[in-house]
């Protein structure tokens, strides 16, 4: 046969490795969605019912799913409470660090992003509210609940410590930054107390009003 119509031999094992990849890559994403989807039933769950209350079965139905594959995916129901608990500091850890970027570097406006960010609907909603609440309540008893909220709380703290450190680094009477910090988590955590107990609606606009008020009191000369 003439060399020109000689044809390259093509390896068997290629299309298959790429097709055994794609198919590994379409079972990650569904395990993503399944564990997403979970963990969203289970904070719904916990919302209704609590921690007393809440069972396997009732985030299965909640869920739309099986029983057994909540099992596949959660090694318990203690597991599955871990990982909502992670997913939910995550989440609310993210919210004030991109409320900080979009902010800037002038510590007027990273504070009042910071603590405004408090407010943003993503987790300032009375389900989210909720169920932080009921984690909060185990936290004394669980010690890995209670590492995750201190270092949550922890977390927020020194940053708004830090930018305080900046924004009266010019004044000749300093505050005590740490003991400011402290109390501004005070009053944004005592908003989601009131939140919680009330039977109203959430009302953020109020609250990110306060807030502004406060800080003209506390630094006229900034705000």
């Amino acid at each position: 046969m003439p060399p020109n119509d000689k044809q390259t031999p093509v390896s068997p094992a290629k299309k298959p490795r790429e097709k055994t990849r794609v198919a590994a890559l379409g079972r990650s994403a569904t395990r993503e969605v399944r564990r997403q989807q979970l963990i969203d039933a289970t904070i719904d769950c916990l919302a209704r019912y609590g921690f007393a209350d809440i069972t396997m079965a009732q985030v299965a139905e909640a869920a739309g799913l099986s029983q057994g594959i909540i099992n596949f995916h959660f090694r318990s129901k203690e597991t599955l409470l871990l990982e909502t608990l992670a997913f939910m500091d995550r989440e609310y850890r993210e919210t004030w660090q991109r409320a900080l970027s979009a902010a800037g570097a002038g510590p007027r406006d990273r504070l009042l992003a910071l603590l405004c960010s408090e407010f943003d609907p993503a987790i300032c909603n009375r389900k989210k509210i909720a169920v932080w609440h009921a984690f909060y309540g185990e936290a004394k008893a669980r010690p890995t609940y209670r590492k995750l909220c201190g270092e949550r709380d922890e977390t927020r703290r020194q940053a708004m410590r830090e930018i305080l450190v900046a924004l009266t680094r010019d004044e000749v009477s300093r505050p005590d930054c740490n003991a400011l910090a402290d109390a501004l988590c005070a009053l944004t955590d005592g908003f989601w107390l009131d939140f919680h107990l009330s039977t109203g609606r959430i009302d953020r606009a109020a609250a990110r009003d306060a807030v502004q008020v406060l800080l003209a009191g506390l630094f006229p000369q900034h705000y």
